[in-house]
């Protein structure tokens, strides 16, 4: 089940989604939706707070305290009934189409009659929307892209809620009757962006126990089936979860066989083959004999192939093998090599935490420096100034020193313009550490534009990192369309890093453009875009990506120690 502090910060979401649909008050619905967040990422559980401390959850009034008690005494909250009440049926259902706004989706609803995803698909492909004023024929082509988005993404979770459900589970699994370990498979073991399916693997001599308190999990809604080893259920949401009991002494055969993916497996089946032997769940096998040679550890069944261990995040048939086999495989960056964060924002901004309590959380996750980039003036409804930005400065100034030796860098995320261009001039730039730019907005523009938009950003040597790149957003915003190409050759030309963004939502660069870029020689950032100390956190999903990409330490310059970060940044002012 939900946790209340998801069920809650859902609900929150919703409400804020409807007042900007029926066109209320902008600040209430950014309220609404920064209280959501900071629900969602606080530690403790919200149904055991009292209405202080309900109140002293950064963001959250007395207003909205209010309704988070009331949801979690009724199950309800009157101002979101009365709200839903406003919009006819299926108007916030044609919002999660990417690229469709909440006034459109009413204008569909009530000139068109349109009221769901299909009613949409149906209209767009018969040209039912042709002459509706806002709805051209690129309007059109978006929303037929966006259509397609989010069917694409129907029934899969971000990486952070699996890993989430996955780290509970398994917690439960490891203390049952006679289970000797557990972890996640699949997907998530391969820290793809997104699982449709979570697999879960467990060794025991005797997996009912085990299965038992598998069906025992606060969120196994539904036991949807169940074997002598295997079992799977569905959670509330619809997420289904695969637990397999393997016998200990098969544990390496089954994680290797049930990490996957299928393209790595079947090549490594193949490679068994011709060796003369034969790889399942249950071990590594003498095809003519039968006789069991690997099967206890994965790093004992590669070795036997004739191959090191092979991380599970590089198994995607994407030359591997061919690396193992040449002693090339990299070594990849980890999280333990990250020396800092060179993107995460403030209550200055939309952030929901002041400078010092995000510092104080850096300091513990023992990073060397700690860059704070609040956005700057162009993204209006952050309401930043001069005035404003040079007064967190002294702030940074005053608190240096406070934090052990960690070193406090003075930053801002620029928004790049439809032309290329940044927030402020260059000698205003020049008195900030490090310069992050980013697009938040015109990202309908053709091709062209949006690659030179980029370049140009680049090419500004006040400009050190380029923020979430493609500006994608999983399941509600496809990518930018720019030559992604040329933007990464003109990065490595002019040494601009680009940012892995870690947010689970973005995640941005993904993997395969982190492959392309590299192969141009580009720099990365890894960062987590945090708005609450929680989500620093959020490297892990970063670095998960980064490691998909092949990238090592020296390909990151997040692991970088201060002083050649400094080098990094001065050389890229000049």
């Amino acid at each position: 089940m939900a946790r209340p502090n998801d069920e809650v910060a859902a609900l929150l979401r919703e409400y804020a989604d409807l007042l900007a649909i029926t066109g209320k008050d902008a600040f209430k619905q950014r309220a609404y939706e920064r209280a959501a967040r900071a629900i969602g990422g606080h530690p403790a559980d919200v149904s055991r707070l009292d209405a202080g401390e309900l109140r002293a959850i950064p963001g959250v009034g007395r207003s909205i305290a209010d309704k988070v008690e009331e949801y979690l005494r009724t199950g309800r909250v009157a101002a979101v009934e009365a709200a839903r009440g406003e919009l006819p049926p299926g108007v916030r259902e044609l919002t999660a189409v990417p690229g469709l706004g909440p006034k459109k989706a009413l204008t569909l609803c009530r000139e068109r009659g349109i009221a769901s995803v299909d009613d949409l698909a149906a209209a767009l492909r018969e040209g039912r929307l042709a002459g509706l004023r806002g709805f051209g024929p690129r309007t059109v082509e978006n929303l037929l892209r966006g259509v397609e988005l989010l069917r694409a993404s129907g029934g899969r979770v971000l990486l952070d809620a699996a890993t989430a459900l996955a780290e509970e589970a398994v917690a439960a699994l490891e203390a049952a009757p006679g289970c000797e370990r557990a972890a996640p498979a699949g997907s998530l073991r391969r820290m793809r962006e997104t699982v449709g399916d979570l697999d879960l693997l467990a060794a025991a001599r005797e997996a009912g126990p085990v299965m038992d308190a598998f069906a025992a999990l606060p969120f196994a809604a539904e036991v949807i089936a169940r074997g002598e080893t295997a079992m799977a259920v569905r959670t509330p949401g619809g997420l289904r979860i695969d637990l397999r009991v393997l016998p200990p002494d098969a544990w390496g055969a089954g994680l290797l066989h049930f990490t996957g993916s299928r393209e790595h497996a079947a090549r490594i089946r193949e490679l068994a083959a011709r060796r003369g032997l034969r790889l399942s769940e249950y071990g590594l096998f003498d095809a003519e004999t039968g006789r069991r040679r690997a099967a206890r550890t994965e790093a004992g069944v590669y070795r036997r192939l004739g191959l090191p261990w092979i991380p599970p995040v590089l198994r995607e048939d994407r030359g591997e093998i061919e690396a193992a086999r040449r002693g090339e495989l990299p070594r990849l960056v980890t999280e333990e090599d990250l020396r800092g964060d060179l993107h995460t924002h403030t209550s200055l901004t939309d952030g929901l935490a002041p400078l010092s309590e995000m510092a104080a959380v850096a300091t513990e996750r023992g990073y060397e420096w700690f860059a704070v980039t609040d956005h700057a003036p162009d993204l209006r409804m952050q309401r930043m100034t001069k005035e404003k930005i040079l007064a967190q400065r002294e702030e940074l100034r005053a608190l240096q020193g406070s934090f052990g030796g960690m070193r406090l860098l003075h930053g801002t995320e620029l928004n790049i313009g439809p032309e290329g261009g940044v927030d402020w001039p260059g000698d205003f730039l020049a008195g900030f550490d490090v310069c992050v730019a980013s697009i938040h907005s015109h990202f309908g523009l053709d091709r062209a534009a949006q690659t030179r938009r980029l370049i140009r950003a680049c090419e500004n040597p006040h400009v050190h990192v380029i923020g979430h790149p493609t500006t994608r957003k999983l399941g509600s915003r496809g990518p930018i369309d720019a030559d992604l190409d040329a933007v990464f050759a003109a990065c490595a030309r002019t040494g601009t890093a680009l940012e892995i963004n870690g947010h689970p939502n973005r995640l941005d660069l993904r993997d395969e453009h982190v492959l392309r870029a590299r192969a141009h020689g580009v720099l990365f950032a890894v960062d987590s875009d945090a708005h609450t100390p929680g989500e620093l956190a959020h490297t892990r999903y970063g670095i998960g990506t980064a490691q998909r990409g092949w990238l090592t330490p020296a390909e990151v310059v997040t692991t970088w120690p201060l002083d050649r970060l400094r080098r990094f940044l001065a050389e890229r002012g000049r």
